[in-house]
């Protein structure tokens, strides 16, 4: 059965396609097949993107405060998970966020603001801070994800330096509604048709782990196909408490890198990011997953901890990879100051305070932990909760990057 999936990838790499078949069968195939799989894709991987990985950084510029009711979403209306709750950063604020991962090793920099899409001022801020950050950071590219877009903003952002447009569908189109009752799926396409149509190269994804069937992740996949999306981003559910999706648990390691391979069989030479919860459900695959995906982002998420950036470097060091843009960085002490640093998350944990946004502390061991109320007695927090962001952007703690 394993030469099933290489005979796949040669017909990819001779100009076939993936059918929907195809796809349906990487997600159902035995755990056994795993490697079988990871090398058939892995060789679509290394035609178009070598052995380099694309590394992106999260700024998240206003947190919270949504008006959408997307269940999965730590910042959407009715969510009860204690995250940072902030409006918008300032734009030196936002340079000195975006700042931290560029010097970690991003090239691309993906500016979020929460919201069920940006006003005209909105766009005012994210032109002036895009302008200011391609002014201090040479060949930086620029994502903007602030929701769904109005005619004319789409061009305002392309003239002002933004380079891509984040807008994931999240979700098949026959699950959509499951999720989110606010907006549609239609609602969702409009807007990465928008950024197209204005010149941004489109990034859209998918979230797994929702309660989908194989049949609509691969529904899903095709559909980020035909759509033409240029990168993207598949995150794995990280079910925040407080909201409706806590607690729940869908995905193994296993099956978050069958995701991955089939995104890479159906999508062969598009950036397949792996993006939020891929340190919770890939675990010690996530070096193995690289293998299949060629982007990552590095440090933390936008309201949840990422694994700490030192180990994201080592990670794609000690498994043969470089990093785009800069491909010698890991033999010339570029990162010697990171690698010879204690890790910082720790310390991050021991200065955060009122992670929440509440004026008091106390709030309790749900968000992660603070450092309010912890005894000498070493805490133990639970490996299988997301952990609140507690640092970087709304925060005056070092970003992990």
């Amino acid at each position: 059965m394993s030469a099933q999936f290489d005979q796949l990838a040669t017909r990819i790499l001779d100009g076939g396609a993936a059918t929907e078949a195809d796809a349906l069968a990487v997600l159902q195939a035995p755990d056994f097949e795993l490697m079988s799989i990871v090398a058939a894709a892995g060789r679509l991987r290394r035609e178009h993107f070598g052995n380099r990985v694309k590394v992106n950084y999260l700024v998240n510029l206003k947190s919270g405060l949504c008006p959408e009711n997307c269940n999965y979403c730590s910042q959407s209306i009715g969510s009860e998970a204690p995250i940072l709750k902030y409006s918008w950063l300032s734009k030196d604020d936002a340079i000195k966020q975006a700042g931290a991962g560029l010097k970690g090793g991003a090239s691309r920099v993906c500016m979020v603001s929460s919201g069920r899409g940006p006003s005209n001022r909105d766009i005012d801020k994210v032109v002036e801070m895009t302008e200011a950050l391609k002014e201090e950071y040479d060949g930086v590219e620029v994502c903007a994800c602030l929701g769904l877009l109005k005619d004319g903003q789409a061009e305002r952002l392309k003239a002002a330096g933004v380079d891509a447009y984040n807008h994931n569908i999240n979700t098949a189109e026959s699950n959509h509604d499951n999720i989110v009752q606010t907006h549609t799926y239609d609602d969702r396409v409009d807007t990465i048709g928008k950024a197209k149509s204005a010149g941004l190269s489109p990034c859209s994804g998918l979230i797994a782990g929702l309660g989908e069937t194989d049949e609509q992740l691969v529904e899903a996949l095709f559909a980020l196909k035909e759509l033409g999306s240029d990168s993207i981003p598949v995150n794995f559910l990280m079910p925040f408490d407080g909201t409706p999706y806590e607690n729940t648990w869908e995905l193994s390691p296993t099956r978050c890198v069958k995701i991955l391979a089939m995104a890479r069989f159906v999508c062969p030479d598009k950036e397949i990011r792996i993006a939020g919860g891929r340190e919770m459900h890939l675990r010690t695959l996530q070096a193995t997953a690289l293998h299949v995906a060629n982007s990552i982002f590095l440090g933390d998420y936008l309201t949840s901890e990422g694994q700490d950036a030192k180990s994201d470097l080592e990670m794609m060091r000690d498994n043969g990879f470089v990093i785009l843009g800069q491909e010698n960085a890991f033999n010339d002490g570029t990162f010697d100051d990171v690698f010879n640093a204690p890790s910082s998350a720790a310390a991050a944990h021991a200065v955060a305070t009122t992670p929440c946004g509440s004026a008091t502390t106390g709030c309790g061991s749900s968000c992660g932990g603070c450092a309010a109320g912890l005894s000498d007695t070493a805490v133990v927090e639970d490996d299988h909760k997301p952990v609140i962001r507690q640092r970087g952007a709304g925060t005056e703690v070092p970003a992990n990057a």
